[in-house]
C-alpha cells in the first residue's frame, strides 16, 4: 500500500510540474504563432491559448486575464478574437477576466468591454449579422452591424451570446445560457432567450 501511494504521488507530481505546464505552454505558443492580426496593443495574461486574427485593431488594457485552469474547456479549446475588417476594433478593458472558449468577432463598429468585466466559459459576442437577411442578398449583400458595449463591472455567466448593437449597463449580471439581443440597463440581473431584466441589484 505505501508503494502504491508513493507511485500515485510521483505520478501526480510529474503531471502537475512537468507534463501539464509543458502541454499548456505548447498550446499557447501554437496559437500565438497562428495569430495574424498586425494591430494588437497591450499584453494580456494568457493562461490558455488565444488566436487573434483580422485586419483591424485589438486593444488589451492593463491586467486582462484570458483562460482559467480550473474551469471547463481549458485543455481542448482556445479563445478566438477577430477584428475582421480594417476599420473593425475590439477593446478589452483593464482587469477583465475572459474564461475559456470565448469568441469575439467585430466586422463593424466594434466591441468594447469595460473595466473589471467577468466573463464565464463559452462566451460569444458579435457586432454583425455577417449575412443579409434578404435571401437574394445573403451571400453578397452588406450585413447590418452595430457597436457592442459592455460597461464596467458587468458579470456574464456561462454560455452567453451577445449580438450586435447591445449595450449592457455597469454592474449588471447576465445569467448563464442567455441570448442578449437588446440592451440591458445598469444595476440589474437579466437572463433568458431573449434576455430581459429579471430584478434590480440592491446594494
Amino acid at each position: 500500500m505505501p508503494t502504491n501511494k508513493f507511485v500515485t504521488r510521483l505520478k501526480n507530481s510529474l503531471i502537475n510540474r512537468v507534463i501539464s505546464p509543458g502541454f499548456i505552454m505548447t498550446r499557447i505558443l501554437k496559437y500565438k504563432m497562428l495569430s495574424t492580426c498586425q494591430h494588437v496593443k497591450g499584453n494580456p495574461i494568457c493562461v490558455g491559448p488565444v488566436l487573434i486574427k483580422g485586419l483591424g485593431k485589438v486593444v488589451f488594457q492593463d491586467n486582462v486575464n484570458i483562460g482559467v485552469v480550473a474551469s471547463p474547456y481549458f485543455y481542448n479549446t482556445y479563445c478566438y478574437i477577430e477584428a475582421r475588417q480594417p476599420e473593425s476594433s475590439i477593446t478589452i478593458g483593464s482587469g477583465v477576466y475572459l474564461n475559456n472558449n470565448a469568441c469575439l468577432i467585430s466586422e463593424g463598429e466594434g466591441i468594447v468591454l469595460g473595466s473589471n468585466v467577468l466573463v464565464g466559459p463559452n462566451f460569444t459576442v458579435f457586432d454583425s449579422d455577417f449575412h443579409a437577411i434578404d435571401p437574394s442578398k445573403r451571400l453578397n449583400g452588406v450585413p447590418k452591424t452595430a457597436l457592442v458595449k459592455i460597461d464596467d463591472n458587468v458579470f456574464i455567466g456561462a454560455n452567453v451570446t451577445i449580438l450586435k448593437g447591445v449595450n449592457i449597463g455597469e454592474n449588471s449580471v447576465i445569467a448563464s445560457n442567455s441570448l442578449v439581443s437588446k440592451s440591458i440597463p445598469p444595476n440589474v440581473i437579466a437572463g433568458g432567450n431573449p434576455c430581459k431584466v429579471l430584478k434590480e441589484i440592491t446594494i
